[in-house]
């Protein structure tokens, strides 16, 4: 399973931006003004839903399009791998 546009637009929506100002070249800090705090918050919910380590660094801003490329050569999680094989499964 791929990350997709969308996928990433509903974590980000997760942190209350609204996903009408999302797309793939939305940057994360220009755009949408993303502070430290909700920079760790997407880290996370990005580990925790698509299995990947997202470094995410104000010098460099990201966007969308960026870290669904980054998703694709970065090696799935083991906890990641365990949800895809059975969906249900609660990761902690």
């Amino acid at each position: 399973m791929e990350p997709t546009i969308d996928t990433l637009k509903g974590i980000v929506a997760e942190l209350g931006i609204d996903q009408d100002l999302l797309n793939a070249d939305t940057l994360l800090y220009a755009d949408l003004g993303l502070d430290s705090v909700e920079a760790v918050q997407l880290s996370l919910a990005v580990k925790r839903r698509l299995g990947i380590d997202l470094k995410l660094g104000t010098r460099n801003d990201m966007t969308l399009a960026d870290i669904c490329n980054m998703a694709k050569e970065e090696p799935v999680t083991s906890s990641y791998s365990a949800l895809l094989s059975n969906p249900n499964q609660e990761i902690v």
